[in-house]
């Protein structure tokens, strides 16, 4: 078998020794890992990122290093090997573990660069010596190898993305979704209390409960339990759903919330709705930093290309605003967020505006309205009534008057003056027909506020910054957006987690330890997800009007389920119809 062997086609390493010499990776990893003593090393750099781009195309994104050994040393042609600066090794025991121990050690003084911890790896230490070495290194060097870090895996991502690229530039408008993952770890998780730590002690626990209740709602918002003597009763622990060692990977998900990625009539895909693809990530302990952790994975991201809207769960806008929400709008996002329960209703002021569930509305908006999604969710009210409350919040919401200017700050006209709602506060709005709300200002000893004396004012971005989002909440628009871009993150998770392909929370598809190698492991792994993607996507097109090589994804039309009851069972036609 061994000497019946087909080399790899040419073809095949050629395509990838392109990608990987227009990546830029070989510029940025030589220096960090060149010698300046001792004997040369015979793996260059060049050869090795070639022999895990082959690995990960061939494998699944997956990448070992026996596998990238094999075929770097005994699965090329000579002319491959000779062009790539590869010594010949025997094809035998001896010759085998020569080649990987040359591989073994450029891969850890590529990962000894760009490690942004400085704890040992594959064997537990003493955990009192752990925290000396924490408290010892020096946190401006480990900030540099997290940059560096990211900058290099970032890179290895941006490579899936090489061909789509015109295709984000053109018709994309640059809105992501940001989402934290969790990743399994080669290594056995220990007890917080250990004396030693994990062989990987970077990673942490992830766990999750059977409610998965929303980690932001307070639990003192529900009336404690009491036994009959009036005795607060002890809270029953939640069971334990799942339970990983690991970290979180934390992605940035472009997709276009514009379009809903149907096919078109005749079946195939439509060009012009690029699929949703992971442009930028970042990995940390589960559950450590999201906010920070979110703008790291943006920042990444290419300034070639555009910035839209950007929708993350109830951990991001929870986080203080420094750390996330005013670096998003820095860089040019737009956020768009649900809540929990301690944030509903009315949030902050400014200058007599209330910020309600993210907006900016009249303080003399009724309180049935601000309190629309208290009711809700403790169902004093049903949701036909909360959509019409809820639209009937936009005749009280403050307008923009013109763009934020380069520091944040918004300039916003009241309902009144932007012509939505009458106010006998301002005179010259009254008498422009019943079919605007008239606004019932309270008497204030103190007198009116600012945005009632005045025709506009300007809103400091500091000013609900952890809250504040541009599309009115619960509106369609805000529906449309945030769930199309929520629903993005759900399907590329369960599409690179996929046990046939990348299997990316799988711990034994990266087999080294420490933060650097997973996320490096990590990059490729989400590369081929990204470049699977693609190609699912540009096999459904139909070119020049032929049939596409493939069939997109698709519901199938069927009746409803009320066309199945049994005669007799529900009498009256007005039964047969399903309920909307």
């Amino acid at each position: 078998m061994r000497s019946q062997r087909v080399p790899v086609p040419e073809r095949e390493v050629m395509k990838i020794i392109d990608q990987v010499a227009g990546s830029g990776l070989v510029k940025e990893i030589e220096p960090l890992v060149s010698r300046r003593t001792g004997s040369p090393c015979t793996l260059p750099v060049k050869a090795l990122l070639v022999g895990m781009c082959l690995t990960a195309a061939r494998d699944g994104g997956v990448i070992l290093f026996t596998r990238v050994t094999n075929l770097l040393y005994f699965a090329l042609s000579d002319e491959m090997r000779q062009q790539l600066g590869l010594r010949h090794y025997p094809d035998h025991d001896r010759g085998f573990e020569s080649a990987y121990a040359v591989v073994r050690r450029r891969i850890h003084s590529v990962l000894d660069a760009i490690d942004p911890s400085p704890l040992p790896k594959n064997h537990r230490l003493a955990r009192r010596h752990a925290e000396k070495l924490l408290a010892q290194a020096d946190p401006a060097e480990l900030t540099r190898r997290r940059t560096l870090m990211l900058r290099v895996t970032n890179m290895i991502l941006a490579m899936s993305l090489r061909e789509a690229l015109p295709l984000l530039e053109g018709h994309w408008d640059g809105s992501v979704c940001v989402d934290a993952t969790v990743i399994g770890t080669y290594a056995k998780g220990l007890a917080s209390d250990s004396p030693v730590t994990s062989t990987d002690p970077d990673a942490a626990w992830y766990v999750r409960t059977a409610k998965h209740k929303d980690p932001l709602a307070l639990d003192d918002l529900a009336p404690a339990q009491q036994d009959k003597n009036g005795a607060k009763l002890q809270k029953k622990a939640d069971r334990i759903k799942k339970r990983l060692y690991g970290y979180d990977a934390s992605l940035v998900i472009a997709r276009d919330p514009d379009h809903d990625g149907l096919p078109l009539p005749d079946g195939s895909a439509n060009p012009d709705v690029v699929p949703a693809l992971v442009i930028a990530f970042s990995v940390e302990k589960p559950s450590h930093r999201p906010g920070q952790v979110a703008v790291e994975a943006l920042q990444q991201i290419g300034n070639s290309l555009p910035r839209g809207y950007l929708a993350g769960d109830r951990a991001y806008n929870d986080q203080k605003p420094e750390n996330f929400q005013l670096p998003i709008r820095a860089m040019g996002y737009e956020p768009v967020y649900d809540y929990a329960k301690d944030q509903l209703g009315v949030q902050a002021g400014f200058a007599g505006a209330q910020l309600v569930e993210g907006n900016w509305y009249c303080p003399s908006m009724p309180d049935e309205l601000k309190n629309a999604t208290k009711d809700l969710i403790d169902e004093k009210i049903d949701k036909q009534t909360w959509i019409n409350r809820i639209r009937a919040r936009a005749a009280y919401l403050f307008m923009p008057k013109q763009r934020p200017d380069a520091e944040g700050h918004r300039r916003v006209m009241c309902p009144a003056q932007a012509a939505r709602a009458q106010c006998p506060l301002k005179k010259h709005t009254l008498g422009r027909g019943i079919h605007l709300p008239l606004i019932d200002p309270a008497p204030n000893p103190a007198g009116s506020p600012p945005c009632c004396n005045q025709k506009t004012i300007t809103v400091p971005p500091e000013s609900g910054a952890n809250l504040w989002q541009p599309l009115q909440y619960g509106s369609e628009t805000w529906q449309r957006v945030y769930f199309r871009l929520r629903n993005s993150v759900e399907g590329i998770n369960g599409y690179a987690k996929d046990p046939l392909y990348e299997r990316l929370e799988d711990a034994g598809t990266r087999r080294i330890r420490g933060i650097a190698a997973q996320t490096l492991l990590l990059a490729f792994q989400l590369a081929h997800a990204n470049r699977r993607k693609l190609t699912a996507w540009a096999n459904s097109i139909a070119l020049h009007g032929d049939r596409p090589h493939r069939r997109p994804t698709r519901r199938r039309k069927t009746k409803p389920l009320g066309t199945w009851t049994p005669k007799g069972y529900i009498t009256g036609p007005e039964k047969t119809e399903p309920d909307e």
